[in-house]
């Protein structure tokens, strides 16, 4: 079986591929020029991963996620044959490893990029998400968050309402989140919202910075 035919059956998204580029143009705006370490919590088909990690030469990208997609971002990574894409690590943001601060784990990141998993997640998982990553970041350290807000209760279009009321169907906690509720988490782990920039399908992209 070639090459081309096996990438077939590793995940893939279409919404990846869609914003990757718009996403690039942020990171490259507040990533430092110089050797950059950055974590991905989430990084699902890998997609993201792998092409940040070509545009950005200078940055080491870890990725990291779930059990279920390991394997998928284990090839994925293998393939793409870049010294700064790192393989994935298990990562569960309600598993001890994350939020224990004594954890094995004990690397710090000059950043960290999640994208659309705030509205996957349950509450709980993103109260958890912060309280781990605040042992994993330092003074000047960027967070990413890509996906889709609730401001002050609004949707930011139709679409995006009908959206949350299909994740709310599930029955497993996923709804589009508050941004007021977001940034309150954040600034309790130190984290001060920067930039807050409308991103292609009615999703945003939120850039803290930890001071």
């Amino acid at each position: 079986m070639n090459k081309g035919i096996e990438l077939i059956n590793l995940l893939h998204s279409e919404a990846c591929e869609r914003n990757k580029a718009p996403i690039l143009e942020v990171l490259k705006k507040h990533l430092a020029q110089g050797e950059t370490r950055v974590l991905e919590v989430g990084s699902g088909t890998g997609q993201h991963a792998e092409y940040f990690a070509q545009q950005l030469p200078k940055v080491h990208w870890q990725t990291a996620d779930q059990h279920d997609y390991l394997m998928h971002l284990r090839e994925r990574v293998k393939r793409a044959e870049r010294a700064n894409l790192q393989a994935p690590f298990e990562l569960d943001v309600n598993g001890d490893d994350w939020l224990n601060k004594a954890a094995s784990d004990t690397v710090l990141y000059d950043a960290v990029f999640t994208a659309n998993t705030f509205h996957i997640m349950d509450s709980g998982a993103v109260e958890n998400f912060f309280k781990g990553l605040s042992h994993r970041i330092k003074q000047h350290s960027v967070l990413f968050v890509y996906g889709p807000f609730r401001y002050a209760g609004e949707f930011t279009s139709e679409s995006n309402a009908g959206f949350d009321l299909s994740l709310r169907s599930r029955g497993v906690g996923s709804a589009i989140r508050e941004i007021e509720w977001i940034v309150g988490l954040a600034v309790d782990v130190g984290l001060t919202l920067i930039e807050d920039i409308a991103m292609p399908a009615n999703n945003q992209c939120l850039v803290f910075k930890c001071e």
